[in-house]
């Protein structure tokens, strides 16, 4: 980890951005600090482009002086209600605030704020690395002051609350989402008071919105590693709470000496598989939930032992639901999802047989634009520890893959258009709207996926000439 001086802080800071916050609170006459995450940042040596700025003073009239130094390229906005004010330049967001205490009601995760002195708003910090402030006037420009050892906890890699972590969490639960999202994102170790604090403290977190644990839990899925973020709420108890979806694969039961695959590990280790490949929210999202209708389908047979018969299906209708009841996009997203959940199992069963082009062809019209994150989804859930089936799925997953490129350049069934449209069909044999119109519309489709004639105009209008004689209908006969 990075470690600079004063004299390495001051180089670092000495940027026209901070050297104008610096004049404008030496002609103010505020004291000013750089906090928060863009101090931890700098000695982790991350890019951040967010700067949190206290003032120990008014934060929104420091902003107002500094926008208009900077002249008319900056945009002001200020938020009165909540004592705080930004400022845009360039790539840059800079957010004022003056320095304050907080105290809290039991009922509510919003502070009863007054105006403080730095010591009190390092004090209200959720957590030591981001309670570390360097001052930016400049009799003490590069000053790092650090009440919390938050440099130590840095390069210990431990994440831990200023004061006492009951109070921390009980006050702000959002807090412990957050302790476990760093942890996650920087590859932390939560210190053990603190992870106790969490145990004592996971109910509070039910007076949070749902809107704002999606935020950290987003944070946690788009993490490098996200399988530790998920197991740490799981030893705290706050999953049960905030994803009992999730902790119901939890288990492995056995009958009869047979026990089933372990289902929440199994997920995580398909999660971390796909993170390594995209940084797609919601692929990672159809990766956290592809076997999520398991508990509910799974049954013991005496011949095929444990079964899952439609887990995929079930697990499609659970995405809906799931996205409803935790407030999250009832969107395309949505639909996305619960479409992947609800096909990941056609390329691992057509990897596993013999890959003919009709399946392959159906699977690519069901996927449509989707089909390469469905393979991506596919090859991620690939966990068996026999090196030798492992080795068999990999190498048919890539026959898929080149069946897949070689049918859609040749058929285009990617989504796929009929080659002749009702108007035409209605058109050619004097139809009205009719079964008959969407039978013969389903009967080519059926024809060009099953490759007994090619995706082409021509050749559908013969096959339709030819399925319509067979039903007693001609051209020109209504």
């Amino acid at each position: 980890m990075y470690n600079p001086s004063r004299e390495e802080l001051c180089k670092l800071l000495d940027t026209p951005i901070f050297r104008k916050i610096s004049e404008t609170a030496d002609e103010a006459g505020f004291e000013c600090y750089v906090v928060g995450g863009f101090v931890r940042d700098i000695f982790l040596e991350r890019p951040s482009k967010d700067i949190d700025v206290v003032v120990v003073g008014k934060g929104i009239e420091m902003a107002r002086a500094f926008s208009r130094k900077l002249g008319k390229r900056a945009h002001l906005a200020v938020y009165a209600n909540y004592g705080t004010a930004q400022v845009k330049f360039h790539e840059h967001e800079i957010e004022f605030v003056g320095a304050r205490k907080e105290s809290y009601t039991r009922n509510s995760r919003n502070p009863i704020v007054e105006d403080g002195t730095l010591e009190d708003d390092q004090n209200r910090r959720d957590f030591t690395i981001n309670a570390m402030a360097i001052c930016l006037n400049s009799e003490r420009f590069g000053e790092l002051v650090d009440p919390f050892d938050g440099m130590l906890d840095l390069e210990d890699r431990i994440i831990r609350t200023p004061l006492e972590p009951g109070i921390t969490f009980s006050d702000d639960p959002l807090r412990m989402m957050r302790c476990i999202r760093f942890a996650t994102q920087l590859n932390f170790y939560i210190d053990d008071e603190t992870f106790n604090a969490l145990c004592k403290n996971k109910e509070r977190i039910k007076i949070i919105s749902r809107e704002r644990i999606n935020d950290e839990l987003n944070k946690i899925i788009l993490s490098p590693i996200p399988s530790k973020g998920f197991i740490e709420l799981d030893r705290c108890g706050l999953l049960e709470i905030i994803f009992p979806q999730l902790t119901a694969m939890q288990g492995v039961e056995v009958k009869n000496g047979y026990g089933h695959k372990e289902m929440f590990y199994h997920t995580l280790e398909v999660l971390d598989n796909i993170s390594r490949n995209t940084d797609n929210l919601w692929l990672r999202w159809a990766a956290l939930l592809h076997d999520i209708g398991k508990p509910r389908t799974k049954r013991w047979d005496p011949i095929q032992k444990w079964t899952f018969h439609n887990h995929n299906a079930v697990g499609e209708k659970m995405v809906n639901k799931i996205f409803k009841e935790f407030k999250l996009p009832q969107n395309e997203k949505m639909r996305y999802v619960a479409k992947l959940v609800g096909l990941h199992m056609r390329p691992i069963a057509i990897a596993d047989s013999e890959v003919t082009d009709s399946a392959v062809r159906r699977l690519l019209f069901d996927a449509g634009d989707d089909i390469d994150d469905l393979m991506t989804l596919c090859e991620a859930d690939i966990t068996s520890k026999n090196e030798v089936r492992k080795k068999q799925f990999i190498n048919n997953f890539r026959t898929v893959r080149l069946k897949l490129k070689d049918l859609e350049e040749r058929d285009r069934i990617r989504n796929f258009q009929p080659p002749v449209n009702g108007s035409e069909i209605m058109t050619l044999f004097a139809l009205p709207p009719c079964d008959i119109v969407g039978k013969l519309k389903s009967e080519v489709k059926e024809a060009i996926l099953d490759g007994i004639i090619p995706n082409e105009h021509d050749a559908a209008l013969s096959f339709i000439i030819e399925r319509a004689a067979k039903m007693g209908i001609t051209p020109g006969r209504e």
